[in-house]
Protein backbone atom coordinates (compact mmCIF):
# COMPACT_ATOMS: atom_id res chain seq x y z
CA UNK A 1 0.00 0.00 0.00
CA UNK A 2 1.35 3.62 -1.19
CA UNK A 3 0.20 4.79 2.05
CA UNK A 4 -1.06 2.77 5.20
CA UNK A 5 -2.70 4.23 8.40
CA UNK A 6 -3.17 1.76 11.55
CA UNK A 7 -5.31 2.74 14.54
CA UNK A 8 -4.16 0.99 17.78
CA UNK A 9 -6.64 0.54 20.74
CA UNK A 10 -5.67 -0.87 24.02
CA UNK A 11 -7.70 -3.64 24.60
CA UNK A 12 -10.23 -3.01 27.90
CA UNK A 13 -7.77 -0.29 29.15
CA UNK A 14 -8.47 0.63 32.82
CA UNK A 15 -9.68 -2.87 33.38
CA UNK A 16 -6.08 -4.19 31.50
CA UNK A 17 -3.97 -1.65 33.74
CA UNK A 18 -5.70 -2.84 36.60
CA UNK A 19 -5.36 -6.68 36.11
CA UNK A 20 -1.08 -5.81 35.20
CA UNK A 21 -1.08 -4.00 38.62
CA UNK A 22 -2.14 -7.03 40.74
CA UNK A 23 -0.61 -9.62 38.47
CA UNK A 24 -3.77 -10.89 37.89
CA UNK A 25 -4.30 -12.59 34.23
CA UNK A 26 -7.36 -10.42 32.69
CA UNK A 27 -8.56 -13.49 30.95
CA UNK A 28 -9.41 -15.03 33.87
CA UNK A 29 -9.99 -12.43 36.26
CA UNK A 30 -13.63 -10.94 36.52
CA UNK A 31 -12.47 -7.47 37.54
CA UNK A 32 -14.51 -4.58 36.81
CA UNK A 33 -13.34 -0.54 37.32
CA UNK A 34 -16.27 0.85 39.36
CA UNK A 35 -16.44 3.19 42.31
CA UNK A 36 -18.42 0.60 44.57
CA UNK A 37 -18.71 3.01 47.15
CA UNK A 38 -20.89 5.52 44.84
CA UNK A 39 -23.40 2.77 45.04
CA UNK A 40 -25.19 0.30 42.11
CA UNK A 41 -26.53 3.40 40.24
CA UNK A 42 -22.59 4.12 39.56
CA UNK A 43 -20.99 3.82 35.92
CA UNK A 44 -18.74 0.61 35.16
CA UNK A 45 -15.78 2.55 33.07
CA UNK A 46 -14.54 -1.38 32.00
CA UNK A 47 -14.47 -4.45 32.29
CA UNK A 48 -12.13 -7.41 32.18
CA UNK A 49 -11.53 -9.54 28.72
CA UNK A 50 -12.92 -12.51 31.04
CA UNK A 51 -16.23 -10.74 31.87
CA UNK A 52 -16.69 -9.43 28.48
CA UNK A 53 -16.85 -12.75 26.55
CA UNK A 54 -19.25 -13.46 29.14
CA UNK A 55 -21.14 -10.86 27.73
CA UNK A 56 -20.75 -8.31 30.24
CA UNK A 57 -20.65 -4.93 28.41
CA UNK A 58 -17.94 -2.43 28.73
CA UNK A 59 -20.35 0.49 29.52
CA UNK A 60 -23.56 -0.54 32.14
CA UNK A 61 -24.07 0.59 35.85
CA UNK A 62 -23.25 -1.83 38.55
CA UNK A 63 -26.59 -2.57 39.53
CA UNK A 64 -26.92 -4.27 35.75
CA UNK A 65 -23.58 -6.81 36.51
CA UNK A 66 -24.41 -10.51 36.89
CA UNK A 67 -23.33 -12.00 39.68
CA UNK A 68 -20.16 -13.71 39.04
CA UNK A 69 -18.24 -15.20 42.15
CA UNK A 70 -15.31 -13.65 42.96
CA UNK A 71 -15.95 -10.25 41.20
CA UNK A 72 -12.96 -7.62 42.04
CA UNK A 73 -14.15 -3.98 42.01
CA UNK A 74 -11.31 -2.11 41.08
CA UNK A 75 -11.71 1.78 41.94
CA UNK A 76 -10.97 3.98 39.01
CA UNK A 77 -7.51 5.79 39.11
CA UNK A 78 -7.55 8.19 36.55
CA UNK A 79 -3.94 9.86 36.93
CA UNK A 80 -3.08 6.70 36.62
CA UNK A 81 -4.65 5.60 33.58
CA UNK A 82 -3.83 9.07 31.99
CA UNK A 83 0.09 8.46 32.49
CA UNK A 84 -0.24 5.49 31.58
CA UNK A 85 -1.25 6.47 28.24
CA UNK A 86 1.25 8.95 27.85
CA UNK A 87 3.65 5.83 28.57
CA UNK A 88 1.88 4.11 25.44
CA UNK A 89 2.47 7.07 23.20
CA UNK A 90 6.39 7.62 24.16
CA UNK A 91 6.82 3.71 22.85
CA UNK A 92 4.97 4.60 19.41
CA UNK A 93 7.17 7.51 18.95
CA UNK A 94 10.18 5.12 19.46
CA UNK A 95 9.03 4.35 16.32
CA UNK A 96 7.56 7.04 14.19
CA UNK A 97 7.73 10.93 14.28
CA UNK A 98 5.21 13.01 16.33
CA UNK A 99 3.30 14.01 13.44
CA UNK A 100 2.59 11.04 12.26
CA UNK A 101 0.29 10.10 15.54
CA UNK A 102 -3.03 11.02 15.69
CA UNK A 103 -4.15 10.36 19.50
CA UNK A 104 -7.42 9.58 19.41
CA UNK A 105 -8.67 8.93 22.50
CA UNK A 106 -7.36 8.20 26.04
CA UNK A 107 -6.55 4.07 25.00
CA UNK A 108 -6.59 4.78 21.15
CA UNK A 109 -4.51 6.56 18.11
CA UNK A 110 -4.29 6.83 14.73
CA UNK A 111 -0.72 6.34 13.39
CA UNK A 112 0.54 7.32 9.81
CA UNK A 113 2.84 4.17 9.17
CA UNK A 114 3.55 4.80 5.00
CA UNK A 115 6.47 6.91 5.04
CA UNK A 116 8.48 4.64 7.73
CA UNK A 117 7.98 1.05 5.73
CA UNK A 118 11.45 1.44 3.74
CA UNK A 119 13.18 1.87 6.95
CA UNK A 120 11.86 -1.10 8.80
CA UNK A 121 11.90 -2.85 5.57
CA UNK A 122 8.39 -4.07 6.43
CA UNK A 123 4.85 -4.73 5.31
CA UNK A 124 2.31 -2.61 7.07
CA UNK A 125 1.17 -5.39 9.06
CA UNK A 126 4.71 -6.64 10.37
CA UNK A 127 5.24 -2.67 11.29
CA UNK A 128 2.31 -2.58 13.45
CA UNK A 129 2.70 -5.99 15.45
CA UNK A 130 6.30 -4.75 15.79
CA UNK A 131 4.84 -1.45 17.45
CA UNK A 132 1.84 -3.77 18.96
CA UNK A 133 4.75 -6.25 20.53
CA UNK A 134 6.80 -3.13 21.94
CA UNK A 135 4.19 -1.83 24.00
CA UNK A 136 3.28 -5.48 25.47
CA UNK A 137 6.79 -5.83 25.94
CA UNK A 138 7.36 -2.69 28.60
CA UNK A 139 3.86 -2.36 29.85
CA UNK A 140 2.00 -5.50 29.95
CA UNK A 141 -0.92 -4.91 27.68
CA UNK A 142 -2.27 -5.98 25.04
CA UNK A 143 -3.24 -3.91 21.82
CA UNK A 144 -5.64 -4.64 18.69
CA UNK A 145 -5.13 -2.71 15.77
CA UNK A 146 -6.49 -2.17 12.38
CA UNK A 147 -4.79 -1.45 9.06
CA UNK A 148 -5.08 -0.05 5.76
CA UNK A 149 -4.74 3.04 3.37
CA UNK A 150 -6.97 5.42 4.74
CA UNK A 151 -7.70 6.56 8.79
CA UNK A 152 -11.74 5.35 7.35
CA UNK A 153 -11.19 1.68 6.78
CA UNK A 154 -8.05 1.26 9.62
CA UNK A 155 -10.91 2.01 11.96
CA UNK A 156 -13.49 0.13 10.73
CA UNK A 157 -11.22 -2.99 9.91
CA UNK A 158 -9.97 -2.51 13.88
CA UNK A 159 -13.96 -2.30 15.53
CA UNK A 160 -15.38 -5.25 12.95
CA UNK A 161 -12.69 -7.57 12.47
CA UNK A 162 -9.63 -6.75 15.06
CA UNK A 163 -10.85 -7.13 18.23
CA UNK A 164 -12.59 -10.57 18.00
CA UNK A 165 -9.30 -13.00 18.25
CA UNK A 166 -5.77 -13.03 18.40
CA UNK A 167 -3.61 -11.77 17.25
CA UNK A 168 -5.62 -8.77 17.21
CA UNK A 169 -5.27 -7.30 14.13
CA UNK A 170 -6.80 -7.11 10.91
CA UNK A 171 -5.60 -5.19 7.37
CA UNK A 172 -8.17 -4.32 5.05
CA UNK A 173 -7.51 -3.35 1.02
CA UNK A 174 -9.65 -1.90 -1.76
CA UNK A 175 -10.88 -5.83 -2.20
CA UNK A 176 -12.54 -5.51 1.42
CA UNK A 177 -14.75 -2.74 0.47
CA UNK A 178 -17.22 -4.90 -0.68
CA UNK A 179 -16.49 -8.16 0.81
CA UNK A 180 -16.83 -6.39 3.69
CA UNK A 181 -17.29 -2.91 4.61
CA UNK A 182 -20.30 -3.11 2.35
CA UNK A 183 -21.65 -6.47 4.64
CA UNK A 184 -21.45 -4.24 7.66
CA UNK A 185 -25.44 -4.14 9.33
CA UNK A 186 -27.15 -2.41 11.02
CA UNK A 187 -25.47 1.04 9.85
CA UNK A 188 -24.24 1.80 13.55
CA UNK A 189 -21.26 -0.96 13.08
CA UNK A 190 -20.01 1.64 10.91
CA UNK A 191 -17.57 4.46 12.11
CA UNK A 192 -19.55 7.88 12.23
CA UNK A 193 -22.71 6.60 11.95
CA UNK A 194 -25.01 7.76 14.82
CA UNK A 195 -28.30 5.30 15.61
CA UNK A 196 -29.78 8.75 15.20
CA UNK A 197 -28.70 8.47 11.40
CA UNK A 198 -29.15 4.89 11.40
CA UNK A 199 -32.80 5.47 12.59
CA UNK A 200 -33.60 8.18 9.30
CA UNK A 201 -31.15 5.97 6.90
CA UNK A 202 -33.60 3.03 7.38
CA UNK A 203 -36.78 5.60 6.75
CA UNK A 204 -34.91 5.62 3.12
CA UNK A 205 -35.03 1.93 2.80
CA UNK A 206 -31.15 1.59 3.74
CA UNK A 207 -30.22 -0.84 6.10
CA UNK A 208 -26.53 -2.31 5.65
CA UNK A 209 -23.44 0.29 3.90
CA UNK A 210 -23.84 -1.67 0.61
CA UNK A 211 -26.94 -0.01 0.04
CA UNK A 212 -26.18 3.30 1.18
CA UNK A 213 -22.67 3.16 -1.20
CA UNK A 214 -25.45 2.40 -4.20
CA UNK A 215 -27.10 5.38 -2.89
CA UNK A 216 -27.62 8.28 -4.84
CA UNK A 217 -24.97 10.94 -3.85
CA UNK A 218 -27.41 14.20 -4.83
CA UNK A 219 -30.17 12.36 -2.72
CA UNK A 220 -28.24 12.18 0.28
CA UNK A 221 -26.97 15.50 -0.05
CA UNK A 222 -30.43 16.51 -0.23
CA UNK A 223 -31.62 14.99 2.91
CA UNK A 224 -28.79 15.78 4.72
CA UNK A 225 -26.68 18.10 3.76
CA UNK A 226 -22.21 17.74 3.46
CA UNK A 227 -23.14 15.15 5.85
CA UNK A 228 -25.01 12.96 2.92
CA UNK A 229 -21.88 13.35 0.69
CA UNK A 230 -19.52 12.48 3.62
CA UNK A 231 -22.09 9.65 4.23
CA UNK A 232 -21.65 7.97 0.96
CA UNK A 233 -17.81 8.80 0.41
CA UNK A 234 -17.04 6.81 3.29
CA UNK A 235 -19.79 3.50 2.40
CA UNK A 236 -17.54 3.81 -0.74
CA UNK A 237 -14.08 3.47 1.48
CA UNK A 238 -12.97 7.32 0.22
CA UNK A 239 -11.56 9.30 2.86
CA UNK A 240 -8.94 12.01 2.54
CA UNK A 241 -7.87 12.72 5.77
CA UNK A 242 -4.29 13.48 7.08
CA UNK A 243 -2.79 12.51 9.85
CA UNK A 244 0.09 15.56 9.57
CA UNK A 245 -3.04 18.43 8.93
CA UNK A 246 -3.74 19.03 12.45
CA UNK A 247 -7.23 20.55 12.80
CA UNK A 248 -7.17 24.22 13.95
CA UNK A 249 -10.87 25.33 14.80
CA UNK A 250 -11.75 28.80 14.21
CA UNK A 251 -13.70 29.07 17.50
CA UNK A 252 -12.43 28.06 21.08
CA UNK A 253 -14.25 27.81 24.40
CA UNK A 254 -13.76 26.57 27.38
CA UNK A 255 -16.39 24.50 29.44
CA UNK A 256 -16.95 22.71 32.95
CA UNK A 257 -19.38 20.58 33.65
CA UNK A 258 -20.83 17.90 36.48
CA UNK A 259 -23.66 16.32 37.95
CA UNK A 260 -24.66 16.36 41.45
CA UNK A 261 -24.90 13.51 43.68
CA UNK A 262 -28.39 14.60 44.69
CA UNK A 263 -30.72 17.73 43.77
CA UNK A 264 -29.45 20.86 44.84
CA UNK A 265 -32.00 23.47 45.85
CA UNK A 266 -31.56 27.16 44.29
CA UNK A 267 -29.14 28.59 46.86
CA UNK A 268 -27.20 25.39 47.05
CA UNK A 269 -26.38 25.17 43.29
CA UNK A 270 -26.15 28.76 43.12
CA UNK A 271 -22.71 28.13 45.23
CA UNK A 272 -21.88 25.53 42.60
CA UNK A 273 -22.00 27.66 40.17
CA UNK A 274 -19.58 29.58 42.11
CA UNK A 275 -16.65 27.12 42.77
CA UNK A 276 -17.37 26.34 39.07
CA UNK A 277 -16.40 30.10 37.54
CA UNK A 278 -13.70 29.99 40.30
CA UNK A 279 -12.07 26.96 38.47
CA UNK A 280 -13.11 28.15 34.47
CA UNK A 281 -11.15 31.48 35.80
CA UNK A 282 -8.32 30.17 36.79
CA UNK A 283 -8.02 27.81 33.70
CA UNK A 284 -8.92 31.15 31.36
CA UNK A 285 -5.97 32.91 33.15
CA UNK A 286 -3.65 29.74 32.30
CA UNK A 287 -4.49 30.16 28.59
CA UNK A 288 -3.65 33.96 28.91
CA UNK A 289 -6.69 34.51 27.44
CA UNK A 290 -9.97 36.55 28.09
CA UNK A 291 -13.51 36.05 27.79
CA UNK A 292 -16.36 38.09 26.23
CA UNK A 293 -19.19 35.18 26.16
CA UNK A 294 -20.63 33.37 29.50
CA UNK A 295 -23.04 30.66 29.07
CA UNK A 296 -24.87 28.50 31.69
CA UNK A 297 -26.79 25.42 31.65
CA UNK A 298 -28.82 24.07 34.47
CA UNK A 299 -30.59 21.13 34.15
CA UNK A 300 -33.48 20.25 36.73
CA UNK A 301 -34.42 17.42 38.79
CA UNK A 302 -35.49 14.17 37.01
CA UNK A 303 -38.61 14.54 39.15
CA UNK A 304 -38.95 18.12 36.99
CA UNK A 305 -37.34 17.44 33.83
CA UNK A 306 -35.84 20.74 31.77
CA UNK A 307 -34.20 23.15 33.05
CA UNK A 308 -32.31 26.35 31.32
CA UNK A 309 -29.51 27.11 28.78
CA UNK A 310 -28.45 30.88 27.87
CA UNK A 311 -25.27 32.98 27.43
CA UNK A 312 -24.82 36.50 27.87
CA UNK A 313 -22.13 38.95 25.62
CA UNK A 314 -19.97 40.85 27.96
CA UNK A 315 -19.34 44.69 27.07
CA UNK A 316 -15.43 43.60 27.55
CA UNK A 317 -13.30 40.57 27.59
CA UNK A 318 -12.09 39.69 30.65
CA UNK A 319 -10.47 37.23 32.95
CA UNK A 320 -12.02 38.73 36.53
CA UNK A 321 -13.47 35.78 38.03
CA UNK A 322 -16.01 38.70 40.43
CA UNK A 323 -16.87 40.04 36.93
CA UNK A 324 -17.36 36.23 35.29
CA UNK A 325 -19.32 35.30 38.55
CA UNK A 326 -22.14 38.09 38.25
CA UNK A 327 -22.94 38.02 34.90
CA UNK A 328 -23.21 33.94 35.32
CA UNK A 329 -24.90 34.40 38.63
CA UNK A 330 -27.41 37.36 36.65
CA UNK A 331 -28.41 34.43 34.20
CA UNK A 332 -28.57 32.04 37.26
CA UNK A 333 -31.05 34.31 39.17
CA UNK A 334 -33.62 34.91 36.00
CA UNK A 335 -34.02 31.71 34.75
CA UNK A 336 -33.61 28.87 38.38
CA UNK A 337 -36.83 30.33 39.58
CA UNK A 338 -37.69 27.42 42.56
CA UNK A 339 -36.66 24.50 40.71
CA UNK A 340 -34.02 22.18 41.99
CA UNK A 341 -30.63 21.37 40.17
CA UNK A 342 -29.12 18.22 39.08
CA UNK A 343 -26.77 19.13 36.60
CA UNK A 344 -24.77 22.10 35.86
CA UNK A 345 -22.59 23.86 32.92
CA UNK A 346 -20.69 26.79 31.94
CA UNK A 347 -18.41 28.07 29.34
CA UNK A 348 -16.41 30.73 28.38
CA UNK A 349 -16.27 31.39 24.45
CA UNK A 350 -15.22 34.24 22.27
CA UNK A 351 -11.41 34.69 23.56
CA UNK A 352 -9.15 37.60 23.42
CA UNK A 353 -5.66 37.62 24.39
CA UNK A 354 -5.76 41.41 25.09
CA UNK A 355 -2.94 42.41 27.68
CA UNK A 356 -4.92 45.55 28.55
CA UNK A 357 -8.00 45.68 30.58
CA UNK A 358 -11.31 48.34 30.18
CA UNK A 359 -11.84 50.78 33.03
CA UNK A 360 -15.03 50.44 34.87
CA UNK A 361 -16.83 53.54 35.73
CA UNK A 362 -18.02 51.89 38.75
CA UNK A 363 -15.32 50.62 40.52
CA UNK A 364 -12.04 51.75 41.47
CA UNK A 365 -9.13 51.11 39.62
CA UNK A 366 -6.79 50.31 42.90
CA UNK A 367 -9.83 47.81 44.04
CA UNK A 368 -9.62 46.09 41.12
CA UNK A 369 -6.10 45.90 40.35
CA UNK A 370 -5.79 44.65 44.10
CA UNK A 371 -8.34 41.55 42.61
CA UNK A 372 -6.44 40.65 40.24
CA UNK A 373 -3.20 40.40 42.02
CA UNK A 374 -5.32 37.85 44.59
CA UNK A 375 -6.31 36.16 41.89
CA UNK A 376 -2.96 35.85 40.25
CA UNK A 377 -1.56 35.00 43.79
CA UNK A 378 -4.11 31.56 44.52
CA UNK A 379 -3.62 30.95 40.88
CA UNK A 380 -0.03 30.77 41.39
CA UNK A 381 -0.38 28.49 44.84
CA UNK A 382 -2.43 25.90 43.14
CA UNK A 383 -0.79 25.63 40.02
CA UNK A 384 2.29 24.69 42.54
CA UNK A 385 0.41 23.17 45.51
CA UNK A 386 -3.07 22.18 44.10
CA UNK A 387 -6.15 23.36 43.73
CA UNK A 388 -7.33 22.86 47.37
CA UNK A 389 -4.80 24.68 49.15
CA UNK A 390 -6.59 27.69 48.93
CA UNK A 391 -10.22 27.59 48.66
CA UNK A 392 -13.02 29.56 50.07
CA UNK A 393 -14.55 29.80 53.08
CA UNK A 394 -17.78 28.66 51.48
CA UNK A 395 -16.12 25.33 50.10
CA UNK A 396 -16.28 23.92 53.54
CA UNK A 397 -20.10 23.59 53.54
CA UNK A 398 -21.83 20.21 52.82
CA UNK A 399 -22.87 21.39 49.70
CA UNK A 400 -19.87 22.51 48.51
CA UNK A 401 -18.17 20.05 45.32
CA UNK A 402 -14.94 22.07 45.03
CA UNK A 403 -12.39 20.09 46.88
CA UNK A 404 -14.19 16.27 46.22
CA UNK A 405 -13.85 17.69 42.20
CA UNK A 406 -10.57 18.73 42.53
CA UNK A 407 -8.99 15.38 43.26
CA UNK A 408 -10.65 13.84 40.27
CA UNK A 409 -10.13 13.52 36.33
CA UNK A 410 -13.85 13.25 33.89
CA UNK A 411 -15.90 12.95 37.70
CA UNK A 412 -13.71 10.08 38.75
CA UNK A 413 -11.22 9.83 41.69
CA UNK A 414 -7.11 10.04 40.07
Amino acid sequence: MEKAIAVIDMKAFYAFVECVDRKLNPFTTPLVVCDAERGYNTIVLSVSPYLKAKGVPSRCRRKELPPIKGMIYAKPRMQHYVEKSAEIVSIVLDFVGEDDIHVYSIDEMFINLGPYLKMYNATPRELTMKIQRAITKKTGLVTTAGVSYNMLLAKVALDNDAKKKPPYISVWTKDDIEKKLWKLSPLSKMWGISSGYERKLNALGIYDVGQLAKTDKNLLKAKFGVLGEQLWNHANGIDDSDIREKYIPEDTSLSLGQVLIKDYTPKQARLIVKEMTDDLAMRLREHKQKTSLLGLGVGFSSKEGGGFSHHVTLDFPTDDTEILFKDIASIFDKYIGNHYAKSIYISFGKFSNDEGDQLSLFEDDRTSEERKALQKVTDELKIRYGKNIVLRGSSLLEESTAKERHNQIGGHHK
